[in-house]
């Protein structure tokens, strides 16, 4: 017998009885190892616990935070380190005053890399959802995170996650603050702008090339736009020449051809990083997050 998919409501009844009892014992920080400037920690989700990568900054807190969302390659390179994009994202948004939690959704589960799956089982749109929320949990029971200045930001799948996150009727069943805003890095919008019952209700900035032939810009235009016209907080950056993995710190300009849904059908799209538009998007990062 093939067991049923999780429902949304089960899937936050589980992880809020997990949080609760983590609650009572709060140990989870115990044994985590320091390495590369970041902490390795465990949190509990509504399926088992995830592993996660914790960057915090200098002081005592309490500080505003960001919950960050891994892509579809996962969070860390098959040598066991963390991906340079992550790395450069993490210290840099620790240094300017963020505690930053990135929840391994795929390595957790045993999963590599998902990007040439077409059947997935851990689900932009369901299970990292209810990741995101556990890690939002989990940061709200430190005492060194101001728990109602929390952030939602994530890269192409998990980008995709964030704009799931952020509508309206996936509001949290918990009473814990939401996060405050959220950002999404060349997410996968044509779900999302398909869907006649979308609507934000919280400040979100999309990121994105018009070259990106992964995720092409066309949808979330358009997601924005309307989004914009019913008075929401979405803002959508368009970068001309910019390809999907833009704001990576080193990428050379390359084609992948193992990609499970590419914008042209053949499952190959072409990645690498660009300078100025990681320059101005790393600043428009900064100016969204200044008023957490």
């Amino acid at each position: 017998m093939i067991a049923p998919r999780p429902t949304k409501s089960s899937l936050v009844i589980a992880c809020v009885a997990r949080l609760a009892a983590a609650i009572a014992g709060l140990s989870l920080l115990a044994g985590a190892a320091l390495a590369g400037g970041y902490e390795r920690v465990r949190l509990p989700s509504y399926d088992g616990d995830l592993d996660a990568v914790l960057y915090r900054p200098k002081g005592p807190g309490p500080f505003p935070a960001v919950v960050a969302l891994h892509g579809c390659g996962g969070l860390f390179r098959e040598n066991g380190k963390l991906s340079l994009r992550h790395s450069d994202w993490g210290e840099r948004l620790a240094a300017e005053g963020y505690l930053v939690l990135m929840p391994d959704s795929y390595g957790s589960r045993r999963l590599g890399s998902q990007c040439g799956i077409k059947e997935m089982t851990v689900r932009a749109s369901r299970e990292r959802v209810a990741d995101a929320a556990a890690a939002r949990h989990w940061l709200q029971m430190r005492g060194d995170v101001r728990p109602d200045r929390i952030a939602l930001l994530g890269w192409s799948g998990g980008g995709s996650t964030v704009l799931a996150a952020a509508r309206k009727d996936r509001r949290p069943a918990d009473e814990q603050p939401d996060f405050a805003r959220a950002i999404a890095f060349y997410p996968g919008c044509r779900v999302q702008s398909e869907s006649a019952s979308f609507a934000a209700r919280l400040p979100l900035l999309m990121l994105i090339g018009d070259a990106d032939d992964w995720t092409p810009p066309g949808p979330c235009d358009y997601l924005a736009k309307a989004a914009k016209a019913r008075g929401e907080k979405v803002e959508i950056v368009i970068y001309a020449g910019a390809l999907h993995d833009f704001d990576h710190p080193r990428l050379e300009v390359k084609e992948r051809s193992d990609i499970a849904f590419s914008a042209t059908g053949t499952g190959k799209a072409t990645v690498g990083t660009n300078p100025e538009a990681r320059e101005d998007a790393i600043k428009r990062v900064r100016a969204f997050l200044s008023g957490l």
